[in-house]
């Protein structure tokens, strides 16, 4: 688990991707805690979470986690990376919180804390992260985090896309 001041990160394991699967009460029963409103900004992660877990165990740590706010034991978004780190070292993350609690500071919060984790392995040399291709409240938090912009692509689901990146060595010496 990744915890910060006021998350906690929880990895999904098989038994919540079931259970989010079967019902989002299930979910919220098993984990214990409630759920916010539009908590769940992509579902169709969920499934591919799921089938990269059944791939790899590794998906576990380096999959889909929960963002559990503490103060209200409620879940208010998801985040995590997109595979283990491969080989290069590069590890890449991804978030999302619900409408209202957005503007927190929460999302900037989460992402520190997948980049401290991140970086916490030896294996990983680079955090990587893509936004769309706009000034946005996901390009101020990767900012904040330390990352910078290196270039745009062209994605097929997403249309152009920023990609921004954090070395290690720019890590440890911020």
């Amino acid at each position: 688990m990744i915890e910060t001041e006021r998350l906690k990160l929880i990895a999904c394991t098989a038994a919540h991707l079931d259970a989010l699967l079967e019902n989002e009460k299930s979910f919220s029963d098993l984990l214990g805690a409630g759920l916010a409103d539009n908590w769940l900004a992509f579902p169709e992660a969920v499934s591919g979470a799921k089938k990269m877990l059944e791939k790899d165990s590794s998906a576990l740590t380096w999959g889909m986690r929960v963002i559990l706010f503490k103060p209200e034991n409620k879940i208010i978004g998801t985040g995590g990376f997109k595979g283990a780190p491969d080989e290069i070292g590069m590890v890449e993350i991804g978030y999302a919180i619900a409408p209202q609690y957005q503007y927190r500071g929460l999302a900037t919060e989460a992402a520190k804390g997948m980049i401290d984790f991140s970086f916490s392995h030896n294996v990983v040399k680079i955090v990587d992260a893509h936004t769309l291709a706009e000034e946005n409240a996901s390009g101020k938090v990767l900012l904040k985090c330390g990352m910078t912009k290196i270039g745009e692509t062209f994605d097929e689901e997403d249309g152009h896309i920023w990609h921004w990146r954090i070395l290690r060595a720019e890590y440890e010496n911020r």
